[in-house]
């Protein structure tokens, strides 16, 4: 039984959703996934945010409808196209820095960060530099992972790598973890004090 829920859309969500679809880009976030992301992001007035992945920015729309205005966001990718989507639709909210760039350098160059919510929608800061990207929370931030229940686009022995960053996530002292089976299964982790 699928659940009807009623979304209040972003502003630019259905243009950027439609210039995705025309694009090619298949790994979008799904719409629970976005709607959450948003209600967590209300949660952090004033805070620093990281998106790392933003895609055509339709998750990056999301979590800016839930920001206050005082909140600042860096959202990351290394596809310049689709970057270029999310610059177009939402390019001119100054709370936003997209930045195109190898997630493996920026990681590296900004280790001294921190942020109060960081959602990690690609191979860094999940799969790869995942102790790096933990380091740069703030006591009580949120981190934030999706797509952890098997996916049709995965590749043969993905869920291998999924099941391993799961036991990582429960290993750690340093966090309190929720694992819900819901929308495409998504991780919300709470750095301890």
């Amino acid at each position: 039984m699928t659940q009807e829920i009623n979304h209040s859309y972003p502003k630019s969500y259905i243009a950027i959703q439609e210039a995705t679809r025309v694009s090619g880009f298949t790994m979008a976030s799904d719409i629970q996934t976005c709607s959450l992301l948003k209600t967590l992001a209300a949660s952090k007035p004033a805070g620093k945010f990281l998106e790392l992945g933003t895609g055509t920015g339709l998750s990056t729309a999301w979590i800016l409808e839930g920001m206050s205005q005082d909140a600042k966001l860096v959202s990351i990718d290394n596809d310049e196209v689709f970057l270029q989507i999310a610059q177009e639709h939402l390019g001119s909210d100054q709370r936003l820095t997209l930045v195109h760039t190898d997630g493996a350098d920026w990681v590296e160059n900004n280790r001294g960060q921190k942020y109060d919510y960081i959602f990690a929608d690609t191979w860094h800061g999940k799969y790869l530099l995942l102790d790096e990207v933990l380091d740069m929370l703030n006591p009580g931030a949120l981190y934030i992972i999706d797509d952890m229940l098997p996916q049709p686009n995965w590749p043969e022995g993905h869920d291998l790598k999924a099941l391993k960053l799961i036991e990582d996530l429960e290993a750690r002292e340093d966090l309190v973890i929720t694992k819900q089976v819901w929308a495409t299964g998504i991780i919300i982790a709470v750095k301890a004090s």
